[in-house]
């Protein structure tokens, strides 16, 4: 079992080095295309929107798939079109890989995150998930700074990195994941036609009116707008303390590095342990906390390493709070609807490089991180008011879990 939880997370490295890495060698791509940087950097606002648009499309459409098969064309599609970017002699083409590696990557997490949680039992999901989403982290800790070393002279190679990533992963995952858990009427429903497939569509897209489901995907998106208008900055915000000196920046990221990892982890156990409500409202308040402070920990090199410890904790426990929580809601649906968190996740993303920007015209670059406090504080208000605080029933209830509404039980919708 847990070796094919660290197979997902092979994927989830692959994918979160591919998505966070660009940064890094946008210089050499502007160089190489001959395209400015800010031209060059559209690639990762075209892969994020790709991504969150894709994602709950591709997720209703292939519903009835065996999941073992969504794995691996999503990781086919995912490799694919990497090897295509490290050969695309123009910057158009070049735009055009990254649509598809963002539809590769939109149909793998979501359903490497909703396999997970169905392999292991309720009361450990929010460890399994913990496993699959620290690939996530694992890249911004290993994965970026290889990919950036690698390609510090050709970016080219570090597209190359991404796609041995992705051929391992899905090597991996071709031989050692044999039976996964399969979706709702998969089989007995596969050969609906006509009115009967548009009927079917209809179904699966029901979960999408749930008032749980917008406030849920509603918060996703507030947390990481909020958590990016500032970690797309963070060079802005800590320069007073590094002086502008890549050494200490580099410090600086490794520490949130290191510190989202251990967030992970620690998110896991305590969604297990506390619940996902409680999760998700202290994470969020001690996360607006560090934007409310970063003003002035960002002057000292000390300030700017607690502030590198602390929101990255805090902020990846609510990263693995919040498709929790989705999934508990209808989980037979739940590739949908983490399809759904993942495309709040990109589309804050995409949105904070804006946020962020406009923060820093209107307040400056010291003040700019007030405007993340507001947002994280909303996303706080719309937990408080959107989740209930689970009651305990007078008398044991043996067949809840059968329910799969664990989630609620544990910590609140």
């Amino acid at each position: 079992m847990r070796l094919r939880l660290l197979l997902l997370a092979l994927g989830t490295f692959a994918v979160g080095t591919d998505s966070m890495v660009m940064a890094g060698i946008l210089g050499l791509i502007s160089r190489d295309l001959d395209v400015s940087v800010p031209t060059a950097g559209q690639m990762v606002t075209v892969f994020a929107l790709a991504y969150a648009l894709l994602a709950p499309v591709l997720a209703s459409l292939t519903a009835r798939w065996p999941r073992r098969q969504l794995l691996l064309t999503a990781l086919t599609v995912f490799t694919a079109a990497n090897a295509l970017s490290a050969l695309a002699p123009t910057y158009p083409l070049l735009l055009a890989t990254r649509v598809l590696a963002a539809a590769g990557a939109a149909l793998y997490t979501p359903t490497a995150n909703a396999v997970a949680t169905s392999l292991v039992p309720p009361e450990r999901r929010g460890r399994a998930l913990a496993t699959v989403l620290g690939g996530m982290t694992v890249a911004t800790a290993l994965g970026v700074p290889l990919g950036t070393w690698i390609g510090r002279t050709d970016w080219r190679l570090t597209m190359w990195l991404v796609v041995a990533l992705g051929a391992a992963a899905l090597a991996g995952q071709a031989l050692l994941l044999r039976e996964l858990p399969g979706v709702r009427g998969a089989r007995a429903a596969g050969g609906a036609q006509g009115a009967g497939a548009a009927a079917g569509l209809r179904e699966r897209l029901t979960p999408l009116r749930d008032r749980q489901v917008v406030a849920a995907t509603a918060t996703t998106f507030l947390f990481f707008l909020a958590f990016n208008s500032v970690y797309i900055y963070i060079a802005t915000a800590v320069r007073p303390a590094t002086g502008g000196e890549a050494g200490r920046l580099s410090l600086v990221m490794l520490v949130m590095g290191i510190a989202s990892v251990a967030g992970s982890w620690l998110g896991g156990r305590a969604v297990d342990h506390w619940g996902v409500r409680s999760v998700m409202l202290i994470g969020s308040a001690v996360t607006a906390l560090a934007f409310l402070a970063l003003p002035w920990l960002g002057r000292t090199m000390p300030g700017a390493l607690l502030y590198a410890l602390v929101t990255p904790v805090a902020g990846w426990s609510v990263a693995v709070a919040l498709p929790h929580r989705l999934a508990s809601l209808d989980p037979p649906n739940a590739p949908l609807l983490i399809s759904l968190n993942s495309s709040a996740l990109y589309l804050g993303m995409a949105a904070g490089g804006g946020a962020g920007s406009a923060s820093i015209a209107v307040l400056g670059d010291r003040w700019f991180p007030l405007t993340a406090t507001l947002l994280a504080l909303l996303a706080t208000a719309t937990v408080l008011t959107t989740t209930r605080t689970p009651r305990t029933p007078a008398t044991p209830a043996p067949s809840a879990p059968a329910h799969g509404r664990t989630t609620t039980e544990a910590g609140g919708r």
